[in-house]
């Protein structure tokens, strides 16, 4: 399958939860590479590159978030798969 790249954008209760450290976990179970953080608005902000199965499992588990998050609505932006990152990580 061909890779692929995303921006999403999470809403909701979603900041203070976790959040951002599960979706370092579930992108690295799944080989995704990329970034998220925490923006000054409330939401979570993330960028994952890597197989498009992959990406969309990580895009769908993002729709539920841990278990404290309560996730009003995720924005997703494709775009062409760079391969800039090597790992996934948080970014502050």
């Amino acid at each position: 399958m061909a890779r692929v790249r995303a921006r999403v954008i999470i809403s909701g209760k979603v900041q203070g939860v976790y959040y951002r450290w599960a979706t370092l976990q579930e992108a690295t179970a799944r080989g995704v590479t990329g970034w998220v953080r925490n923006n000054p608005d409330g939401t979570v902000e993330a960028v994952f590159e890597g197989e498009g199965s992959a990406v969309q499992d990580l895009i769908n588990w993002c729709h539920r978030g841990p278990d404290a998050a309560r996730v009003d609505r995720v924005e997703v932006v494709w775009d062409t798969y760079t391969g800039e990152y090597k790992d996934f990580s948080i970014r502050r």
